[in-house]
């Protein structure tokens, strides 16, 4: 008798998992209310579409933890990971991807598996029989997220994200500006010259920071506060802690020579990162902001080299609502009261595009095993899967509960073995010992992976 999966959400988390519970036999039926119910960020109906940044971060699997991650879904045979590596774009030693091309290459990957069926439409109750994933993402549905308010009895936590603009890449001046990745890293030519970058010098950046926080903002509504994920802040929140935050944050001049001026170091500097593979469009990064359109449009074209700047989406803030795991989710991921019922992704309380899918592989095949009566080792916490599930599913402080990045904090630590490691030893240890873990993992969870 041939088992059925459904998943709300063809985001990341709701396509990956998906994709690994179809290729162990299971029907699945992926629900995604788009295009019949539209979000403020989506502009397609693809699955897995990218709307806040096009990149994965850091790809070192060997001193970085969001690297690692890369490494275990790959291993895990990810679609999200396999898609991002077919439509890469050059950015240093990061993976950034061409959003549309990524989106359309998940959505025709899994729309051609036989055994997954796309429905439209929005869900807007909670199933009382069944298996099912909830991944829908900070943009959950008003009325699905009172149907969860209602079932848990928790208010839904919620902060609020921001998205940065993209620019025509023909529109930048660069006669000021030059293409450099940061201490010129990447193995390649094309990768040491990912980025473009618009200098500023302490005059400049005075005066950018000051139309900054004289901008007109975008306003809450009634009874809203603004909860920010420290990650994802707007530059102007990040400008009203300090005029200098953001020359130490994504405005840093540091490991960058201007090419028109090799001579002369820039007091602060903006960088923007592809956002297709033609290049022909530019991402401002770490510019996310709730400035209202017109604003927006004159604060970044006092930005050298962007003073002719067209823009072809300028940023925005919206909701972000994410359950307070620890408390409502058992260590599987599943509603405590409703056990047919498992969540996934940054509802769940992940933060970032890979951690989001990766609690969709997990969801994924954690539900195989319900559906077909298994059980599954747990998940090690000294992988960053691991570390990352046992984080949101109880490692963290409930009252206090916060989207959460993978990073080495949420691991147990490393033995110094009769010595203090420096950082790159013991990041370098930390990878070591996950990658032998989940490498077991993956072997002892063979037996449960296909359907009895």
């Amino acid at each position: 008798m041939v088992k059925t999966l459904h998943i709300i959400g063809g985001g990341l988390a709701g396509s990956e998992a998906a994709w690994q519970a179809a290729n162990r036999g299971i029907h699945v039926i992926l629900h995604e209310m788009r295009p019949e119910v539209a979000t403020f960020a989506h502009k397609t109906d693809h699955l897995a579409e990218m709307v806040c940044s096009n990149s994965f971060r850091s790809d070192d699997d060997e001193q970085n933890a969001v690297g690692l991650l890369h490494w275990e879904m790959r291993q895990a045979g990810g679609l999200i990971m396999e898609m991002g590596d077919a439509h890469r774009l050059p950015a240093g030693g990061a993976l950034a991807v061409d959003r549309d091309r990524f989106a359309e290459a998940v959505t025709k990957r899994l729309l051609s598996h036989p055994n997954i069926t796309l429905e439209r439409g929005e869900v807007t109750t909670l199933p009382d029989d069944g298996q099912w994933i909830i991944a829908t993402g900070p943009l959950t549905s008003g009325a699905l997220a009172e149907a969860i308010k209602g079932e848990t009895g928790e208010d839904s936590l919620a902060f609020f994200d921001a998205i940065a603009p993209i620019v025509y890449a023909e529109t930048v001046d660069m006669s000021v500006a030059w293409a450099q990745s940061r201490y010129d890293k990447g193995d390649t030519q094309e990768e040491q010259k990912a980025y473009i970058n618009c200098p500023m010098t302490k005059d400049q950046y005075e005066a950018f920071i000051d139309a900054l926080l004289a901008a007109e903002k975008a306003e809450f509504h009634d009874g809203e506060t603004a909860g920010y994920f420290d990650g994802c802040l707007p530059i102007e929140v990040m400008a009203e802690r300090g005029r200098e935050t953001l020359r130490f944050g994504p405005m840093k001049p540091v490991g960058l020579t201007n090419a028109h001026k090799p001579d002369e170091k820039a007091y602060a500097v903006v960088q923007l990162r592809r956002d297709n593979k033609m290049g022909t469009l530019l991402n401002i990064v770490g510019f996310q902001t709730k400035m209202k359109y017109g604003a927006q449009a004159d604060v970044f074209k006092s930005i050298p080299g962007l003073q002719d700047a067209r823009f072809a989406r300028l940023g925005g803030i919206h909701r972000n609502t994410f359950l307070n795991a620890p408390i409502l989710l058992d260590h599987t991921m599943r509603l405590r009261t409703k056990p047919n019922i498992r969540f996934a992704g940054q509802i769940t309380g992940v933060e970032g595009y890979v951690e989001s899918a990766a609690m969709g592989l997990l969801a994924g095949r954690m539900a195989v095993a319900d559906l077909t009566g298994q059980t599954l080792p747990d998940v090690p916490n000294t992988t960053a899967m691991g570390a990352l599930m046992h984080h949101i599913t109880g490692g963290a402080e409930a009252k206090t509960f916060q989207p959460m990045n993978v990073n080495f904090g949420l691991f147990p630590p490393i033995d110094a073995k009769g010595g203090r490691r420096n950082r790159k030893d013991r990041y370098k240890a930390y990878t070591d010992r996950a990658k032998a873990d989940w490498a077991a993992w993956l072997n002892a969870s063979v037996d449960v992976a296909e359907p009895a």
